[in-house]
């Protein structure tokens, strides 16, 4: 009689299992990777899409991206994680765009992480204020660490999981003694500035502004504690605003962001 139970209980559960991993995972949920045992499909409206070897994603309109990937789960293991990119069109041409958040921002082929190297922000990643949306830019944790390239000048930011690309915009130049100026995320392109990387360092310059140093930024924290980053107009660590920081910023192209 147990022995009978036993096996009538088991038979449910496996029963159950099957149908839960016949169930389309919902946007934004987990559908493939190593050691994925869910579902490999998706609700209405999103596709299974290959993040790394570790992960797939359904993403809401991703049947609608040049580049398709299909996903299976398999049980060979890797140590080298996996990119895929899509392609959005803009009013400015046409980028590469990252795809949704995975549990680590990972790179995507023609972008970098772009963060300080020095204290006190030491890895901190460069971001919106808000994630993925226009305003302040500012340094951020890694674990939230968008990705950026610069095309034409313009320093661009591809936000995971949107299709809106965002653009740097520093602000006027409106007075005289101005030591700083705040750059922020806006949806259309700068009309001034030009931003380059020299090596892997973020650079900024404006035939009408004089600078010291190209390379040069400050962070200073606002009144909530986010750490805004302006363009210094002084020289690296000269007469640094009280409470700012003196930093350079580089791009990182490693797999991952890491702390």
């Amino acid at each position: 009689m147990v022995k009978t139970l036993a096996i009538a209980a088991a038979a449910c559960a496996l029963a159950a299992s099957g149908v839960n991993a016949q169930n389309p995972q919902p946007a934004y949920g987990q559908c493939g990777g190593i050691g994925w045992s869910g579902s490999t499909t998706c609700v209405s409206g999103s596709a299974c899409t290959f993040i790394s070897d570790y992960y797939s994603q359904c993403i809401p309109g991703a049947t609608t991206a040049t580049t398709t990937t299909t996903t299976t789960t398999t049980t060979t293991t890797s140590t080298t994680p996996t990119t895929t990119t899509t392609t959005t069109a803009t009013s400015s041409g046409t980028f590469s765009t990252p795809p949704v958040p995975s549990a680590v921002p990972t790179l995507v082929n023609g972008y970098s992480f772009v963060r300080a190297v020095a204290s006190p922000n030491f890895h901190k990643y460069l971001g919106s204020e808000v994630y993925g949306t226009p305003g302040d830019a500012v340094l951020r944790d890694y674990t939230s660490a968008p990705l950026f390239k610069v095309t034409n000048g313009q320093l661009i930011q591809g936000v995971e999981g949107k299709d809106t690309l965002l653009y740097a915009i520093v602000e006027p130049k409106t007075d005289s003694a101005a030591k700083k100026l705040k750059v922020s995320w806006s949806t259309t392109p700068a009309t001034s500035g030009k931003f380059v990387f020299s090596g892997d360092t973020l650079e900024w310059s404006d035939p009408a502004i004089t600078r010291q140093q190209n390379n040069a930024w400050l962070v200073c924290p606002d009144a909530q504690g986010n750490k805004d980053v302006y363009v210094n107009l002084g020289a690296y660590s000269y007469q640094t605003p009280a409470g700012c920081a003196d930093q350079t910023i580089h791009a990182y192209t490693g797999p991952i962001a890491v702390d």
